[in-house]
């Protein structure tokens, strides 16, 4: 495969809203060994390149500056010293960074084949969700089936992900989301119960079913006291994100009477062997699922890669249900 010596990309020019996403054009990267280079088809967009254009959210040091997290699309180039991957494979990646251009470098370990049959579309809203909610849910969290799992913003990317692997899995599912549309997407996924958090008090509501043994939620602030009164003894507090603040007071004395675990992770900071092991429980346990049509990401809206920003606008806007993406090649 010839590649060009530029392409195009979207920069964050400085922090702050939306309209800070500006197309530039940049040289194509190479790969080191160990990665490989993709040609992009689609970009997914996700909450932390927001929080990164806000600078909140700083790339690590080794990583592409530009937005982007996840893309899928065609292996152009292969780094020194890898057997798997070829020129011209499909592939859904993870990134370091980097998504939002027509070519981005990722760890060969962090790619995975594109489901047999799904669009590149769809193979692009994978890998940042599915990989936060397998190792926040299933490793940290420990969901077994049979249990009570509650998600917190339901109809989001991350929310629509957890539904439908806690309901494969055998659990009984709960979520909370800000409409009677989105509530009915998310029993529409296979959650037993979606509360309208806007009319239902959710800690009520689940201590009424006898209490959650994992909570996912990227919320915070005053959500982290409730979410503990929502947990069933020996429950476990998942955290991957805090919408509304990470500080606050509580009384943690039930903790210990209660034996609660309150835990949590951020992807992007785990390092490359952390990433790859998880990699590898996705192809085992969730790959053939996908493949056969029996989950699926749920897709809200596309967008060409020049419009990043009305991508954002459209996310930060929290109308959408399910994943935005971008069309790059």
């Amino acid at each position: 495969m010839t590649l060009p010596a530029t392409m195009t990309a979207v920069e964050i020019s400085t922090h702050g809203g939306p309209e800070v996403l500006q197309p530039v054009t940049v040289p194509v990267p190479t790969p080191k060994a160990g990665e490989i280079l993709i040609k992009v088809a689609y970009a997914g967009v996700n909450r932390p390149d927001a929080l990164q254009r806000a600078g909140l959210y700083n790339p690590p040091p080794d990583a592409s500056p530009l937005p982007g997290l996840e893309a899928a699309g065609t292996v152009a180039a292969v780094g020194p010293g890898l057997a798997r991957w070829q020129v011209g494979d499909a592939v859904t990646a993870l990134l370091p960074g980097g998504g939002y251009a027509e070519y981005v470098t990722t760890y060969a370990d962090h790619a995975l084949p594109v489901p047999e049959g799904m669009p590149m579309d769809q193979a692009a809203a994978l890998c940042e969700t599915y990989f936060t909610v397998w190792s926040n849910v299933f490793r940290r969290g420990g969901l077994k089936a049979g249990e009570r799992f509650l998600v917190h913003g339901g109809s989001s990317g991350i929310g629509t992900t957890a539904i439908q692997l806690a309901a494969l899995r055998g659990a009984r599912v709960f979520t909370t989301a800000g409409s009677a549309d989105k509530c009915a997407a998310c029993v529409g996924l296979g959650a037993e119960a979606a509360w309208n958090y806007r009319e239902v008090d959710f800690v009520d509501a689940m201590q009424a079913m006898g209490g959650a043994d994992v909570i996912l939620d990227m919320v915070g602030g005053d959500y982290i006291p409730r979410n503990v009164k929502a947990l069933a003894d020996d429950g476990r507090l998942v955290q991957i994100a805090f919408l509304q603040g990470p500080k606050v007071e509580m009384n943690f004395t039930q903790m210990m009477t209660r034996r609660l675990t309150l835990t949590g992770s951020t992807l992007r900071p785990q390092s490359v062997a952390a990433k790859a092991a998880i990699a590898r429980d996705l192809e085992a346990e969730v790959w053939p699922h996908l493949a056969s049509g029996r989950i699926a990401p749920v897709m809200d809206s596309e967008f060409a890669l020049a419009d990043a920003s009305k991508a954002h606008a459209r996310m930060e806007g929290s109308t959408h249900i399910g994943k935005i993406v971008l069309k790059v090649g």
